[in-house]
């Protein structure tokens, strides 16, 4: 089963396909360039120019090395570490020579041999720097604080979802008590669902299974009030996604959602592939929540600190409020997974 993948300490280079990583690479590499020019010049003026200049130089520099870098990101994992770190610094070195030797070219400026080999030294000890940075980031964001962090967001979210369900059984322990029966058995599973590896990517059907087992118990409480429209088709067995990534939202929308409104309403959920994006979208009524607590949005924090932790920042979540055709308004979520999610 997959598992995280930005924080495997084995790899001896940073994922360059990441967009954590991009991003990183690019902020890190110009905050040096402002360092170098506040050094070098006296003023805010002469540092903001010569910062200007630089800039024009290093990024077309940092964008090339960067798609380099990506195309060849798994033959580079399979160097060893310190040859693999070698190559992206010879390899930042030689870039920024020839951008300079280019660079003189066109403008007619003679940089020299000097400037070439100053140029070439500044960028690998530049690429140096941000090696050393993001091994740093790795080894603080070791497997086992990972875990840890993993395990305490997923015990929040247990005790909710212990409650909600048990409240729903007890419900219909006079009324049905067959069906409260079975009730108890589905909620087992559900429970022994929750007892997995919280690092651990899962099957999106059976992130799908337990958030249908969830609902249904639910609607024991809810009855007709609680409606569920379901547009997911029939994703990949393969597509892979954090366990409890779907339930912790649909809690939030049938307490926010459903219970206040007084003839209750419809959830919809719907799952696109769109390119090498997994979209999902989650709608469900908003109104008012006169007596009914606003809530602190826990489960939405919860479930964006765990794509941070599973994705970094390639996974995203939107919300919205939207007010629709007929008046009312309705609250979406909207969660957009990396293709690596289908492995």
């Amino acid at each position: 089963m997959a598992s995280i993948k930005q924080n495997a300490e084995s790899q001896p280079l940073p994922d360059f396909r990441n967009a954590g990583v991009m991003l990183r690479i690019l902020l890190g590499v110009n905050l040096l360039a402002l360092l170098a020019a506040l050094v070098r010049q006296e003023g805010l003026v002469a540092c903001l120019q010569d910062y200007v200049a630089m800039a024009a130089w290093l990024q077309p520099l940092l964008l090339f090395n960067l798609a380099v870098l990506a195309l060849l990101g798994n033959r580079l994992q399979g160097l060893a570490g310190w040859s693999a770190r070698a190559l992206v610094v010879v390899l930042a070195a030689t870039s920024a020579a020839l951008l300079s030797l280019l660079w003189s070219l066109l403008t007619f400026d003679e940089w020299g041999w000097q400037g070439l080999l100053r140029a070439g030294l500044l960028a690998g000890t530049a690429a140096a720097c941000m090696l050393s940075y993001l091994a740093l980031r790795v080894s603080a964001l070791s497997p086992a604080l990972i875990e840890a962090r993993l395990q305490a967001l997923t015990a929040r979210i247990r005790p909710h979802f212990l409650f909600n369900s048990l409240t729903a059984v007890i419900s219909l322990i006079r009324l049905d008590p067959r069906r409260a029966e079975t009730a108890l058995e589905e909620l087992a599973e559900l429970f022994r669902a929750l007892l997995r590896d919280p690092r651990q990517l899962l099957p999106i059907g059976d992130e799908l299974a337990l958030c249908r087992q969830y609902l249904d118990l639910e609607k024991l409480r809810l009855g007709e009030r609680l409606q569920v429209e379901w547009s997911i088709g029939d994703p990949p067995a393969d597509l892979l996604v954090p366990p409890m990534l779907l339930q912790p939202l649909l809690e939030n929308a049938v307490y926010h959602g459903i219970e206040p409104a007084a003839n209750g309403g419809t959830i919809r959920v719907g799952l696109l592939l769109r390119g090498d994006e997994l979209h999902i979208d989650l709608a469900n009524p908003s109104v008012p929540h006169a007596g009914h607590a606003r809530g602190n949005h826990m489960g939405l924090d919860n479930v964006r600190e765990r794509l941070a932790l599973y994705y970094d920042l390639e996974a995203r979540l939107d919300t919205s409020e939207v007010r629709l055709a007929d008046g009312s308004r309705e609250y979406r979520v909207h969660i957009v997974l990396p293709g690596a999610a289908s492995r």
